[in-house]
């Protein structure tokens, strides 16, 4: 595809050399997306994004650490989220554009800071769908196979592949279907959590003595039954109950009020999301015991199937797949917005941010697809465990992007002291500083686990291969898209439901921004 931007250069050149080029006439045109969502939609997709934490990949920090030690570990990530929240709030109710975390690394740390925190939310948000779609395999084919016996555990592609197009399909049909799904998928996952708890209760499944059965290594109690660095090593499954919340700024453009409603949306997610964990820590293991949980690929199913007949159990766990659905819904929302908002400004290629008569950007969710899909299917291969490999390189890719947007917060109070910012953390740069410190320390168990090494490679090689097309190619070829205006401006260039795209900066800022050709 040819470029579709003119020759002439148009800004500032930030360190590393990169350089902007004005838009042809249409090039947004060809990238609009559709205003539909206000607070309960907003709420609906960040709670439908995470949700399915509840429903598998949680309980392998029970593996690691024990209850008792997934436990501490889940109440130090709950700090984190809240101070990143709060910081991200700020950040989003100030730049009320789709890039999110790129948008904020962006205008703090340059267009390099900007591709390698959006990157890194690219993969975090890309490897999260994969393992939606892993687990959600297991819990549809467990239910076909109980119900009506049909059982394709030898060949999951069929079920990965129905689930991408399925998926995909829906997301591009547009936002206001997506934000509508959304509400209705997150509120029945609630209430099928809430479900299982009335259900444990009724029938005298819970026994909390089961939640410190698994035995302890010597030297160890029955509460760490692996020690303190056991709790280190479940803090990425710690993270499962809440990865993905952070999403909420990429809807920015699709905000009725995002200013308002995006703050709002995150923390009373937030809220709804801690007490539905507190839920599943304490009763799912109180039901089925921690030491059978420990690297169960269906625990709710398990914990379904402990206190009730298999029929019953099936027919429930079809209820408690809605739970994966709505995060395999909400994630992919969150990387194609993702995707779009960094091919639109030329980062990645931009055919992906073309967006078509439905307004949704449906190229990213294809090539998103794809590439989760392929990951599926090369990790299923090699003979590793697809759920806890693609898991690990998500929450890798998480928290290489939650560390570089608290550093953008911090740089950002001081670098534009004062931007706008129609909503201020509680917390302020403390809040920040304690997320992004666990955020680190998580980054570091997960470094120093040799079970997560391949994720950790798998990464690396990612990042060398996107740092070296940047250099040579992407930061040349990069457009005036609304968080490249922001971050240029200073901030003048805040919102683009009210500035225009593609303003022509050379005439509004002082000459002495611009190199001598540029003037």
């Amino acid at each position: 595809m040819a470029d579709e931007t003119t020759a002439r250069t148009a800004g500032r050149r930030p360190g590393g050399g990169a350089t902007y080029s004005h838009a042809v006439e249409g090039y947004f045109d060809k990238r609009q997306l559709k205003r539909a969502a206000g607070f309960w939609g907003l709420w609906g997709i960040g709670v439908g994004a995470v949700i399915s934490g509840d429903f598998s990949g949680w309980n392998f920090g029970i593996g690691e650490a024990g209850w008792g030690g997934l436990l501490i570990a889940t109440g130090v990530i709950v700090v984190m989220y809240f101070g990143m929240l709060f910081s991200i709030g700020e950040m989003s109710a100030a730049m009320p554009h789709t890039g999110g975390a790129y948008s904020f690394a962006r205008a703090s740390m340059g267009p390099w800071g900007g591709f390698v925190t959006g990157l890194a939310e690219t993969i975090e948000y890309v490897f999260t769908t994969g393992v939606i779609v892993y687990f959600s395999a297991g819990y549809a084919n467990a239910v076909t196979d109980e119900l009506v016996g049909l059982d394709l555990s030898g060949s999951m592609w069929v079920w990965w592949l129905v689930l991408y197009v399925a998926f995909v399909g829906l997301n591009s049909l547009g936002a206001e279907l997506s934000f509508k799904f959304a509400i209705v998928v997150a509120s029945l996952s609630v209430a099928i959590l809430a479900l299982f708890a009335v259900l444990a209760v009724a029938n005298g499944a819970i026994d909390f003595g089961n939640l410190l059965d698994i035995e302890p290594e010597a030297g160890n109690s029955d509460f760490l039954p692996f020690g303190w660095e056991g709790v280190l090593y479940a803090l990425p499954f710690a993270m499962w109950f809440f990865l993905g919340i952070e999403e909420l700024p990429l809807a920015a453009e699709e905000a009725h009020d995002p200013a308002k409603d995006i703050p709002r949306a995150g923390i009373i997610g937030l809220l709804t999301l801690v007490a539905c964990a507190a839920l599943v820590l304490f009763l799912n293991p109180a039901v089925t015991g921690s030491a059978a949980l420990g690297a169960a690929d269906e625990p709710l199913l398990d914990g379904f199937r402990s206190f009730l007949s298999d029929d019953w159990a099936a027919v429930l766990s079809a209820f408690a797949l809605v739970g994966l659905l709505a995060s395999l819904q909400g994630i992919m929302f969150a990387y194609g917005r993702n995707m779009y908002s960094l091919s639109r400004a030329g980062y990645y290629p931009k055919f992906l941010s073309l967006t078509g008569s439905r307004q949704t950007p449906w190229v990213s969710l294809v090539a998103g697809a794809v590439i989760g899909f392929v990951a599926l299917i090369l990790v299923d291969q090699v003979g590793g465990s697809a759920g806890d490999i693609v898991l690990n390189i998500a929450v890798w890719g998480a928290v290489i992007a939650y560390m570089l947007q608290m550093v953008s917060f911090v740089l950002l109070r001081q670098k534009f002291p004062n931007a706008l910012r129609p909503y201020r953390s509680p917390t302020g740069v403390a809040g920040a500083v304690v997320a992004g410190v666990i955020a680190a320390v998580t980054f570091v168990g997960v470094l120093l686990n040799e079970t997560y090494r391949p994720a950790v490679v798998a990464i690396a090689v990612v990042y060398a291969v996107g740092l070296l097309l940047f250099a040579v190619v992407g930061r040349h070829h990069l457009v005036l898209s609304p968080e490249e205006e922001y971050a240029m401006s200073g901030g003048l260039h805040r919102d683009p439901a009210v500035e225009h795209y593609g303003a022509d900066l050379e005439a509004e800022l002082p000459p002495e921004d611009f190199t001598p050709e540029e003037r």
